[in-house]
């Protein structure tokens, strides 16, 4: 094998070594929202580097199943959740 074929892999597998480690290394909190809008509940868990973009995320989450078109999932977004629940 070539010398430059070997440089490829050798990159291409420090680059899936980096992405594995951020993304697991990003989850540091955990959190459970529960949202309820126009009379439908979900409840999403979702991780992030602190809890308020945990809780974020689990929010968007949530609100992605029980509200329609950009509108509602704005309005979604901006109530206060039913629960939140830090999870270890």
């Amino acid at each position: 094998m070539k010398k430059s074929g070997l440089y490829i892999i050798l990159g291409v597998i420090v680059f899936i070594a980096g992405v594995v480690y951020s993304t697991i290394g990003m989850k540091k909190a955990r959190v459970k929202v529960c949202m309820e809008f126009n009379g439908r509940t979900a409840c999403r868990t979702a991780g992030g580097e602190t809890v308020d973009r945990a809780k974020r995320a689990a929010i968007d989450n949530a609100c992605a199943l029980i509200a329609s078109g950009v509108g509602d999932s704005i309005a979604c977004q901006n109530r206060t959740p039913v629960s939140v629940e830090e999870v270890k």
